[in-house]
């Protein structure tokens, strides 16, 4: 897994690239509960280098949705892979989690 950050006006900009899982998934966490704590409030995923979410990976999605939302700003996704997409829509999180076709599309969210 790699994660990787880009700023976009007020917009923090993060991309997670490979597997997110049990195995995967503290590493990225200390990463965005740090980007939080630093104040960042209006984040932006690109998903789009995402193979592979667990549900340890959709805890940390709801979590960093709750934290970006705790500080009012909000958490979108977007460039979701048909098979990523696919256990969002399942686990019911695209009701919880804006889901965007493209960057410029999440940054208007």
């Amino acid at each position: 897994m790699e994660l990787t950050r880009d700023k976009n006006g007020e917009t923090l900009v993060f991309a997670i690239k490979g597997r997110l899982d049990a195995q995967t998934s503290p590493q990225a966490e200390k990463d965005l509960k740090q980007w939080l704590a630093e104040g960042e409030k209006k984040l932006v995923g690109d998903l789009s280098g995402l193979d592979y979410i667990s549900s340890a990976g959709l805890r940390l999605m709801l979590m960093v949705a709750k934290g970006s939302k705790g500080q009012g700003g909000s958490l979108c996704l977007y460039g979701l892979k048909p098979s990523v997409n696919e256990v969002f829509t399942i686990a019911g999180f695209t009701k919880i989690i804006p889901i965007a076709a493209s960057l410029d599309e999440a940054l208007a969210v």
